[in-house]
């Protein structure tokens, strides 16, 4: 049978008691933006479910979307049919009849908004389930562990049935967390903090820093790209790239090597407060785990974190390197992550550098350096670039190996 709606059903968003309409308004313009393809789609949200008329929009089409939607905990395509118990029983059977396959066991699940129904939810159950029975053959009753569960919502407006719950993204609807910048490299981790940022609500910017001619334009391309996959949890991100090879020399030139990292950073974490200010940002997230690189020892984090006070949020901090990675690959950027192409993370870096780093000594060395100079000039030259789910930036093999011939 064609499915008429997907009934959304919220999860968290059931404990934000006042501010529940703001979450469930925002869930809703999150589910308009990833739906903009299909014009035909309504979308009502109401206080317990959303209802998502299809009108004729394919199912699966619409299906691919709604996982990636943070705040749905779970959705059920559904038919809507009439309040009367020869309609609940046609439409049960006929779904039962495209899912069964013999040896399924299976049983009939009531809820019943509508206290006035003329049916209470045992008596609907049993009714249906006779029904079931004395028009098809094999059926096998399991109430704990059924391997199909047929269910049926009995609301003021109709009633809804369905054979399937899928499990949506779940997390908080992007947007009610606030707004914060995010650090974005082209490796593995910061991809994964973004995800993690975006299903606890928070609507994010990223910054990345580039360096021509050191590092290349498909490096930066690639960090783009990984944002259009990022961005099919958000609708939208905008992508600011920061000018940073003229600090980067700087520091090459006139600091000690052990400190080239530590005040590197230090001044990226500088750029990333000044850009949040001016967006109106209230946190900086970054990709760092605790350990796994000079840079993200303790010590490192408390010499680099004293140039802000600004809250910093690793979202990764106490995850494995293998966990890591298997997020990567569930959320499909693991495979764009590894492609080798230089950040400007990697280029100066040196062979030995500090995991201890002094605080008095970062202040000092950098105090040699045009602090204010070197940060106003790359903040002068940021581009903003909006991009969108899936946009593509990076040429594939095929196009390359076309551009040679």
């Amino acid at each position: 049978m064609k499915y008429t709606e997907i009934m959304v059903r919220y999860g968290e968003l059931s404990t934000k008691g006042k501010n529940r309409k703001d979450f469930i308004g925002r869930l809703a313009g999150n589910v308009t933006k990833v739906l903009r393809d299909f014009p035909q789609v309504e979308i009502h949200p109401r206080h317990d479910r959303m209802h998502i008329v299809l009108n004729d929009a394919p199912f699966e089409e619409v299906d691919k979307r709604l996982k990636r939607v943070f705040g749905i905990q779970t959705y059920s395509p559904t038919i809507k049919v009439e309040k009367t118990l020869a309609k609940i029983e046609e439409t049960a059977l006929a779904l039962m009849k495209e899912t069964f396959k013999k040896g399924m066991t299976f049983k009939v699940n009531t809820k019943r908004s509508d206290h006035q129904f003329l049916y209470d939810t045992n008596e609907l159950n049993k009714m249906v389930g006779d029904y079931l029975f004395d028009n098809m053959e094999n059926l096998k009753v399991e109430m704990k562990h059924p391997e199909i569960v047929l269910r049926i919502e009995v609301r003021k407006d109709a009633v809804y049935v369905s054979n399937q719950l899928l499990h949506g993204a779940g997390g908080m609807p992007v947007g009610t967390g606030g707004r914060a910048v995010m650090m974005l490299s082209g490796g593995i981790d910061s991809p994964v903090a973004s995800y993690l940022a975006l299903k606890r609500g928070v609507d994010i910017e990223m910054v990345h820093f580039y360096s021509p001619p050191y590092t290349t334009e498909k490096a930066l391309n690639k960090a783009k790209e990984l944002t259009g996959i990022l961005a099919n949890y958000a609708g939208k991100i905008n992508f600011i790239a920061v000018p940073f090879a003229e600090i980067q020399e700087t520091i090459k030139e006139k600091i000690p090597e052990g400190y080239l990292m530590t005040v590197q950073r230090r001044f990226m974490l500088q750029l990333a407060d000044k850009i949040r200010a001016k967006r109106r940002g209230l946190a900086i997230f970054n990709g760092e785990s605790v350990g796994q690189v000079a840079s993200q020892t303790l010590e490192s984090m408390a010499a680099i974190n004293d140039v802000t006070t600004t809250p910093v949020v690793r979202p990764v901090a106490t995850m494995d390197k293998t966990e890591i990675i298997n997020l990567a690959e569930k959320i499909g950027t693991f495979d764009l992550s590894i492609q080798p192409f230089e950040d400007c993370c990697t280029i100066f870096a040196p062979p030995r550098p500090k995991t201890k780093p002094k605080i008095d000594k970062a202040r000092e060395f950098e105090n040699r350096l045009d602090v204010e100079g070197l940060i106003d000039r790359a903040l002068a030259g940021i581009q903003v670039t909006s991009i969108y789910p899936n946009d593509k930036f990076l040429a594939d093999k095929a196009e390359e190996d076309a551009a040679l011939l």
